[in-house]
């Protein structure tokens, strides 16, 4: 109902036509106040919204950089030799040592390990969380989450501890407490409250709606909620991080602002009617203009307001620009960092996997889309002899080199040493096999590090665009493949994909699984090859050899599933049940007669081969002096160091020690001066010479066993297939002799019959 006011008459029309326009600028005021004041609290509920929204975010972002900051320390202890060497020996002093050196260096509360068989190991200094919930949560996969420790939840990071087989956990927690909380809310943009709590204490406004989103409580504070799901590491705990922050504390900040509106207001009332619309209209503008940004803002779009004067609006415009740039850094900075690699600050695989989908997306008819999987050769040689340190310093190193050598290509770490580079060619008819060598050639350098001098190369895979796939997945994938035939071909070398490696990736695929599952349902057996003394004309043992029956394919020759097992590590357990098989076989023969054993390089180096060995000796009740452990120089490569002390411990059980395939490498004679082997293995290439007229295998024989004579070490020579060779072998000094003259590789069954055999004839007569 609109009211009419009769104004007085005055005799100055002035004065009338000043109280008319006063009259008209209150009305114009009241509406421009109200709409102030709803743009305001609009205002500030949106932003409160949206800084509770943005500090989550930073939260989430927060809590998983610490994850891997824990993670990145387990996965160096749990790496550890000294560590994971103590673990097996159940050395629980040093355990506890290491636990607590790695839980202070990286400032947490409690640092344990979790056993296989759910028994935890502490640092002796807290209260630890319930065993059966974190082994099931670590026995599915997970490595990161929330877990109970006593009345606090903690951040929890988890890394397995393999020697090479799963022994356990090591898990480092970091208390999520009242003033942890507190000191991650420092780095927020608003100040609020947050806590870590399960899903049944939450409070039962923000326990009903879906997480991420923010509600507001009715109270006189006018709490503003915002519930995050937490990753759990413990078994049927469901943690939430719970924000609140109060809206009418927002608010009550912007009360100066109205009262100088209103101050504004009061004195353009006495002005003129002129200068009171001006006033209106300088006022309302930038509110206006506010209004919108708020709105746009709250919509995602860019929003920037033009600050024109120095007065209260001009600097809420101002204040209101610095926010926003300060939000979009702040964001900007995570999708920095969920997109590129720390360590070189290359784009990671998620940003290359969308860059290379967009050069396919944008690739014209006539150019092709090459992709390089690069993979470092021996960087883990260069991890362990120099440090983690210096293997870090030389990826950074790689990174610069590709950048400034690669021009407008597109470089990714995809993680670890391997590496990838996008590259669009636009000529048809140009030549891809330069560019295939230029990559490669960057990576082939020497590098200084801490004063060592690195020879740095590497393996590269190539596949092109549309030939090997239209698709960034079909792309790595064959790029992959490539890599992979690149690297058996040899190293510091690079290979096109073609077609043909799709199905041997296939079969090979198809084997690993069924080589699994002979390994699960006992598919492998050992066959049995004499050793024969020329000297007592009678048998010295036997060389156990494995075998595989396949169901489907028959008989497969250990030449094509080994260096697959090799690959995958399926020779590690492979390799222990030969060892214990072959102890058991050898325990029924008699007393004499040994047994002989190839260890694989992958073998040898694992920590708990000694262990296995003792066991092996100690279920079969085999004497440690009849087994006969059958190594070639390769395991030397690595660390000779390390294994001259592991041939020694092994040594010290009581077993003997062979070098196969002798004088096939480069260093044999060195190896020989530095262990004492009990018996030389002259390769068979070797015995196979001695038919041939006009060499010098009669001589290199000679050489070989008055070598290993003067040495105080026997010799056997493999591959003797003619009576001629073990003629020529006797006479030259040779002890021993193995080879298809005496017997090809028999069954467990038959052996017998090859034991009651006192003489070649006899051997020839029984499996004849």
């Amino acid at each position: 109902m609109l009211t009419k006011i009769k104004l007085p008459r005055f005799a100055s029309l002035k004065l009338r036509i000043a109280i008319l326009y006063a009259g008209l600028f209150a009305a114009v005021l009241a509406v421009v106040l109200a709409l102030v004041n709803v743009s305001i609290e609009r205002f500030g509920e949106n932003s409160a919204s949206r800084d509770l929204a943005a500090s989550a975010r930073v939260f989430d972002e927060i809590i998983e950089l610490r994850a891997r900051q824990m993670r990145g320390a387990t996965d160096v202890l749990a790496r550890d030799y000294g560590f994971r060497e103590a673990l097996a020996t159940e050395d629980e002093a040093t355990l506890a040592s290491a636990l607590r050196n790695v839980r202070d260096r990286t400032n947490a509360s409690s640092a344990f390990v979790v056993g296989l068989d759910g028994d935890i190991i502490g640092d002796g200094s807290g209260a630890l969380p319930p065993a059966e919930p974190i082994w099931f949560a670590l026995d599915s996969g997970e490595n990161k989450g929330v877990i109970q420790l006593g009345n606090t939840l903690a951040l929890a990071a988890a890394s397995p501890i393999e020697v090479p087989d799963l022994m356990g956990w090591l898990v480092l927690a970091s208390p999520l407490d009242k003033a942890e909380m507190a000191r991650l809310g420092e780095l927020a943009a608003v100040d609020f409250h947050s806590e870590v709590l399960l899903h049944d204490d939450l409070p039962e406004i923000a326990a009903s709606q879906p997480p991420g989103t923010v509600i507001e409580a009715h109270d006189e504070a006018r709490n503003l909620f915002r519930v995050s799901v937490l990753p759990s590491l413990q078994d049927g705990l469901d943690p939430r991080l719970v924000l609140r922050h109060s809206l009418a504390s927002a608010m009550a900040e912007y009360a100066v602002l109205k009262y100088l509106i209103v101050l504004v207001g009061t004195l353009g009332l006495a002005l003129v009617v002129a200068l009171g619309w001006r006033i209106a209209r300088g006022i309302t503008k930038p509110l206006s203009a506010l209004d919108d940004a708020v709105r746009q803002f709250g919509r995602g779009e860019e929003a920037v307001l033009q600050a024109e004067t120095d007065d209260e609006v001009g600097r809420l415009a101002t204040s209101f620009n610095s926010m926003v740039e300060a939000i979009a850094e702040r964001e900007r900075e995570i999708i920095h960092i969920g997109l590129h690699d720390g360590l070189t600050n290359l784009p990671n695989r998620k940003l290359f996997v969308e860059q290379l989908g967009q050069a396919l997306a944008r690739r014209k008819d006539g150019e092709r889309v090459l992709v390089a999987y690069c993979d470092l050769d021996d960087f883990k040689v260069v991890n362990d002899t120099l440090g983690h340190p210096a293997g870090d310093t030389l990826l950074r190193q790689i990174a610069a080199r590709l950048n400034s050598e690669l021009g407008n290509a597109r470089i990714a770490r995809l993680g670890g040493d391997e590496f990838a580079v996008l590259t669009v060619v636009e000529n048809e008819n140009e030549s891809l096999l330069p560019i295939a060598q230029h990559i490669q050639n960057c990576f082939a350098q020497q590098v200084e590090i801490g004063g060592h001098t690195v020879d740095c190369s590497a393996s590269v895979g190539v596949a092109v665009a549309p030939i090997d796939g239209e698709t960034g997945v079909d792309l790595l994938k064959h790029a992959d493949l490539a890599l992979y035939r690149a690297k058996r071909g040899g190293k510091s070398d690079f290979h096109f994909f073609e077609p043909s490696l799709d199905e041997q990736a296939r079969v090979r695929r198809e084997m690993e699984l069924d080589l699994r599952l002979a390994i699960k349902d006992g598919g492998f057996e050992l066959y049995f090859q004499p050793l024969y003394s020329l000297a007592r004309e009678e048998l010295e043992g036997f060389e156990a050899l494995i075998r595989w029956n396949h169901p489907k394919r028959g008989m497969i020759s250990p030449a094509e599933f080994i260096p697959l097992a090799e690959e995958t590590g399926l020779i590690l357990q492979i390799g222990e049940w030969v060892v214990r098989e072959a102890c058991r076989s050898a325990r029924e023969w008699p007393e004499h007669l040994s047994v002989s054993v190839n260890v694989s390089a992958k073998q040898f180096s694992t920590p708990g081969l000694t262990t296995t060995i003792l066991q092996a000796l100690t279920q079969s009740g085999l004497r440690p002096n009849r087994l006969e452990l059958e190594i070639t120089e390769s395991i030397f490569i690595a660390d000779v160091e390390k294994t001259l002390s592991t041939l020694h411990k092994l040594r010290d059980l009581g077993v003997r020690i062979a070098l196969d395939d002798f004088g096939t490498g480069y260093s044999s004679l060195s190896y020989l001066r530095s262990f004492p082997f009990d018996k030389v293995k002259i390769d068979q290439s070797f015995v196979r010479d001695l038919n041939v007229e006009g060499n010098n295998a009669h001589a290199v024989i000679r050489a070989i066993t008055t070598l290993a004579s003067a040495l105080g070490m026997r010799t056997l020579a493999e591959g003797v297939e003619y009576a001629e060779q073990r003629e020529i072998l006797r006479r030259e000094g040779c002890e021993y002799i193995q080879g298809f003259l005496l017997s090809r590789p028999v069954p467990a069954s038959d052996v017998a019959a090859l034991i009651n055999c006192r003489d070649v004839g006899g051997l020839l007569r029984a499996v004849g």
